[in-house]
Parts: structure tokens; sequence; C-alpha cells
């Protein structure tokens, strides 16, 4: 994390794929760790909302019905007898 003005502080960065760039203004530190809090607090949340479905158990009924293996064949009608 870069801090104000460029100078980090000899310090590591916290994560090396986060940057944070100040475009205008001279945020003091307290400044900076304000945002980074609000922004880190709106992540959070949303990563906890954003969860996947749990995939539905499979009913009785569509573990014991076959899928049909070939489409009905319509011109045979309804019986073999019959037309």
């Amino acid at each position: 994390m870069t801090g104000v003005g460029g100078d980090d502080g000899g310090a590591a960065p916290a994560d090396p794929g986060l940057r944070i760039e100040v475009l205008r203004g001279n945020p003091d530190a307290e400044e900076l760790a304000a945002a980074v809090a609000v922004v880190s607090e709106s992540y959070r949340s949303e990563a906890a909302a954003a969860v996947a479905e749990e995939a539905r158990a499979r009913t009785a009924w569509q573990l014991s019905a076959r899928a049909m293996r070939q489409p009905l064949r319509r011109e045979l009608g309804w019986g073999r007898f019959g037309g």
C-alpha cells in the first residue's frame, strides 16, 4: 500500500496487488485510514451477501424416474392395433 505522497515509510506492503492512489488533495494518515476502513467494511458486507445457493437435493421422484431414451413415435398411434 502506498502512503501519502508515495512514501510508504519503508514498511512492506500489506497486499502487493493493492494500490491506493490519491488523485486530488493531500489527505493525512487519519483520513486515509478512514477511507480504507469504509471500503473494507463495504467489501466485507458485499462478499458476505454474495453467497451462491446451495444445490437442491434431488427428490425421490427425480431419483427414481428414468429419462426417455428416444422421442415418442406419434405415427404409431395409441396401441399396436389402433391406427
